[in-house]
């Protein structure tokens, strides 16, 4: 894991205490909230319904157990209890007082955390695979690239005020498991026909009010050149980005407007312009950073287990907890383990202090204290030895983290909506509490397969309904809430948009306007191979609205 540097630890403890100034400041009326809100997003502070919120960054979402305890104290001290992990591989804490931020920001900064660029337009915490590092399919870990553009992206003087947000994410093998198709910058580690590390390159994507698929507008870019082609990105779209209406000015929009190719051609040109100067990656400072994230000394194991085998037959429970949050490590006898926060009936996406501490304890007994944090709101143990899977479940259990639904319909993404955003449209998570309780039966889940719902409070998107199988849309219509619902979304390397059905549904009817889409794909799917994506795209909309609307 990458541990700061000595620019890192000045940098951090100087904004605290910058920070620490304003909010004095703001508290004693000297400063007026507009004066005082573009200094507090810069320090990831936002001004919810009923309280300020801080969104804490987990670069590339990875994190050690030290960094997991200090969430978990903070949550017990200045929160409710609990914190909220998010699709970007962030926490937020939703009730903090303002006088108290900078405290907790100090906190934060002595276990190497922090909340820069974790809102504001300016680049954004970036986001990798979950498995980086660790999956048997990847070209190379995608964290050493992601650590590479955060060092050169924070505070960068001419990025720290852009049109619009900016997000870039990484995958590190062909199959995206990062969304990079819906970010501004996507990025997919490759190897050309030399055998050379570098990167596909997509820009334009994005979901919110206008979503759209990213375009590919490199297909190598040789990993020496990942600063320069990224910052020549940057430049051409702070140069040309609309700053007079933001629901237009993200890099999406400029790519719809100008084209694909036409943009291709700018960028080309700020390239060439710039690089084999100062930005062009040295093969030591990658070969530093790569060092980084060495793997731990993996023991030696047989990648087949008798004893797990007999565990498995032994306990229905485990068997099923194995087979949907366990994945295929690269290292024989080791297993990559997705801890669900999504237990039936309970708010997506949310862990409490005492949760926290107990996953800290598993990741420095059974993981090589080292935890990720995944784009779909659930939290991984990337290292255990398969002859421990049955310890860690048995202590998942203990604290209310042993749902077996990793992938599942119950394995519901979703924004915290009404409840707190103050530009929620209708609420998000009790429409998701009651589906995860619609649908809770075990027999019932494994007949359905994999199938991923995806929730939003409002057209922002911050919930990805866009790329769900099933999407929901939280919309208000003349005072009450009602949520449109799309079909047909993904957000893997075959990226596609889901297509709105038909007219949105009441609270009270949304849930079972689900549960008829899942039954008629139960009703014309080939067989149980067939997950409810390909029959989507098999069928069409057709047998799904008929269902729906008669």
């Amino acid at each position: 894991m990458y541990r700061y540097d000595e620019f890192d630890r000045d940098f951090v403890a100087a904004r605290v205490a910058q920070f620490r100034d304003q909010v004095a400041r703001r508290l004693a009326g000297e400063l007026s909230e507009d004066e005082f809100k573009p200094l507090r997003l810069m320090n990831g502070v936002y001004l919810q319904l009923h309280a300020y919120m801080l969104r804490v960054a987990i670069p590339y979402g990875t994190l050690n157990a030290r960094q997991m305890r200090m969430l978990g104290h903070i949550a017990e001290t200045y929160d409710k209890g609990y914190g909220h992990f998010t699709t970007r591989q962030n926490i937020q804490f939703n009730w903090p007082r303002l006088v108290d931020i900078p405290d907790i920001l100090a906190e934060l900064a002595s276990v190497e955390m922090h909340a820069i660029q974790t809102s504001g337009n300016c680049i954004r915490n970036v986001t990798t695979d979950q498995f980086a590092g660790v999956a048997r399919d990847e070209i190379a870990d995608p964290r050493v690239y992601a650590e590479i553009l955060r060092q050169w992206s924070t505070i960068h003087p001419e990025f720290v005020f852009l049109p619009r947000k900016f997000k870039i994410a990484i995958t590190g093998a062909a199959h995206d498991r990062a969304a990079i198709q819906v970010h501004d910058i996507g990025l997919q580690v490759k190897r050309d026909d030399a055998g050379r590390i570098g990167f596909a390159v997509y820009v334009g994507g994005g979901q919110g009010r206008t979503p759209m698929i990213a375009k590919l507008v490199r297909d190598f870019l040789p990993e020496e050149d990942l600063i320069a082609y990224t910052e020549a990105i940057l430049r051409v779209y702070n140069l040309y980005g609309r700053r007079d209406n933001k629901y237009k000015a993200r890099i999406k929009i400029l790519v719809h407007e100008t084209g694909i190719d036409e943009l291709r051609k700018d960028i080309e040109a700020e390239f060439a312009r710039i690089r084999d100067g100062a930005l062009r990656l040295p093969r030591a400072d990658i070969d530093a950073i790569n060092a980084y994230f060495a793997p731990p000394a993996w023991t030696d194991l047989p990648d087949d287990s008798a004893e797990l085998a007999a565990a498995r037959r032994a306990d229905a429970g485990f068997d099923r907890w194995v087979a949907n949050n366990v994945a295929a490590h690269k290292a024989p006898g080791h297993a990559i383990v997705t801890i669900s926060l999504k237990p039936i009936g309970g708010p997506p996406g949310d862990a409490t202090a005492g949760q926290m501490a107990a996953i800290a304890d598993l990741a420095e007994r059974y993981s090589h204290d080292e935890l990720r944090i995944s784009h779909e709101q659930n939290v991984i143990l990337p290292h255990v030895e398969k002859r421990h899977l049955k310890a860690v479940y048995e202590a998942l259990k203990a604290t209310d983290l042993a749902a077996a639904n990793a992938g599942l319909i119950t394995d519901i993404i979703a924004c915290p909506g009404l409840d707190y955003c103050a530009l929620a449209n209708a609420r998000s998570i009790p429409i998701a509490q009651r589906l995860s309780e619609r649908f809770a039966d075990p027999a019932r889940e494994e007949e359905i397969g994999e199938l991923k719902i995806k929730i939003s409070g409002c057209i922002n998107a911050c919930g990805h309904h866009h790329v769900g199988h099933i999407g929901i849309l939280g919309v208000d219509r003349k005072g009450e809430e009602f949520y449109q619902i799309t079909l047909g979304g993904s957000a893997d390397e075959r990226t596609s948009i889901g297509e709105i059905v038909g007219p949105g549904f009441s609270t009270g009817d949304v849930v079972g306007a689900v549960e008829k889409i899942v039954d008629t794909y139960l009703a014309v799917r080939h067989s149980r191979d067939e997950d409810f994506l390909a029959t989507y795209r098999r069928v069409g909309q057709r047998p799904f609205k008929e269902a729906l609307y008669g």
